[in-house]
């Protein structure tokens, strides 16, 4: 285990969902599908989309979550609620904020139709955490866990080349957990 490296757990960004900047949400969401189709067996299956802009260089990430939130544009008013409840809001306070914007009040087909053209680039998470491919897992570990984050993209010479999963991290020591019990 302690001779593991980040590239020996990491996705190639040939292996992930890569769509560029300008592509629309259903692009994103096709170009899912079509990476889930192949994911190795025994892998997580991918669970976002990475973002590149012109010159393939990788500035952000499309996860589950911003897809949904996507879907009701109006969130974009509200900001960063936990950074609003951790400066004390209330939840009712933020409750009657959500009842004042009308939120979710369309038809769930109108509200799916016109998320199918938002921009990748409007509503992805701009992505800074990265890790090199030689550390180790310890160190790709301790990075997930202090940025809080559900991946890290992989870099060799300052060029990314892939992405450290959460998912594949927890299964890796998951497992080494049991074989050292076993």
């Amino acid at each position: 285990m302690e001779t593991k490296r980040v590239k020996d757990l990491m996705l190639s960004l040939d292996e992930y969902a890569v769509v560029p900047d300008h592509a629309t949400m259903l692009e994103a969401l096709e170009a899912l599908d079509r990476a889930q189709a192949k994911v190795p067996p025994g892998r997580q299956p991918h669970r976002a989309v990475l973002v590149v802009d012109k010159n393939r260089k990788v500035v952000g990430k499309v996860g589950q979550l911003a897809f949904l939130k996507a879907l009701e544009p109006k969130y974009m008013f509200l900001g960063d609620l936990k950074m609003l409840a951790r400066a004390g809001v209330s939840e009712e306070f933020i409750d009657s904020m959500m009842e004042s914007l009308n939120f979710w009040r369309d038809r769930l087909p109108d509200i799916c139709s016109a998320a199918c053209d938002l921009k990748v680039k409007d509503i992805m998470h701009p992505v800074e955490e990265n890790i090199d491919e030689k550390a180790t897992l310890m160190e790709g570990l301790h990075k997930i866990i202090m940025w809080q984050t559900l991946s890290l993209l992989v870099t060799r010479q300052g060029e990314v080349v892939g992405i450290l999963r959460l998912s594949d991290l927890f299964d890796e020591m998951s497992g080494y957990i049991r074989r050292i019990k076993g």
